[in-house]
């Protein structure tokens, strides 16, 4: 079952009920080489790789990857709650920058670097999921916590006369979106051509740009752009 995306600008925290009982020892084992097959496969292949291919490289039987994952979003979420982590973090890190330029850009950098190395954390910067999973409510909670974040990054880059006045925080949608196009077309042949498009599209950002822009897409506009997106590449 492939992603449905869904505009999320909330955050919800899942903790761990009296009924979720650790694993026995095998199962524990399975459920690790079911996550790191995962995250090899998404990496290499995007999330859209089939449930029987991550089953082979984690060696288990489909059944049993079924049982552990029920569903696409709960092993996405599982294999990328850690690396969503990280990219929140990135964007508090940026935040505490005392340059704000240097803050936007590291940012941007990074962002676009945690998508080129892993096809699969490309797609998912570009998707948003069904809220009425709790699998997925840590991975959202990560990815809302970074979107406050970021709105706050560009504020302090346009006071401080850095970014350009006209750039609205979701512009990095479009980004993101671009940023994946180059990833999945050049992964394997032209690795740092998504890095040269980011240099290109840092230089349009930044204050001082004489070239006006047309009014900003609305964010939920993008996100349905995406959803269409998405399902035709499946």
């Amino acid at each position: 079952m492939a992603p449905r995306l869904q505009l999320c600008d909330g955050e919800s925290v899942r903790s761990r009920t009296p009924a979720e009982k650790p694993l026995r020892a095998d199962a524990a084992r399975n459920r690790d080489a079911i996550v790191g097959a995962a995250r090899r496969a998404f990496a290499e292949l995007g999330l859209q790789v089939p449930f029987d291919e991550i089953a082979r490289r984690a060696g288990v039987g489909e059944a049993t990857l079924h049982r552990r994952f029920p569903d696409r979003e709960s092993l996405i979420a599982a294999a990328f709650t850690d690396k969503m982590t990280d990219y929140a973090d990135a964007a508090a890190q940026a935040l505490a920058d005392p340059d704000p330029w240097a803050g936007f850009c590291g940012y941007v950098r990074r962002v676009c670097a945690m998508q080129s190395g892993d096809r699969g954390f490309a797609d998912l910067l570009t998707l948003t999921f069904s809220v009425t999973n709790p699998a997925i409510e840590d991975l959202e909670g990560h990815r809302a916590r970074a979107y406050r974040d970021w709105v706050t990054i560009v504020r302090r880059a346009k006071t401080s006369g850095q970014l350009r006045a006209d750039f609205h925080p979701s512009d990095m949608i479009l980004l993101l979106m671009a940023n994946a196009g180059v990833v999945a077309a050049t992964t394997g042949t032209a690795p740092h051509a998504g890095q040269r498009l980011v240099e290109y599209l840092l230089q349009a950002f930044a204050g001082g740009c004489a070239l006006e822009l047309p009014a900003p897409a609305p964010r939920g506009a993008l996100v349905r752009a995406m959803h269409r997106s998405q399902q035709t590449a499946d």
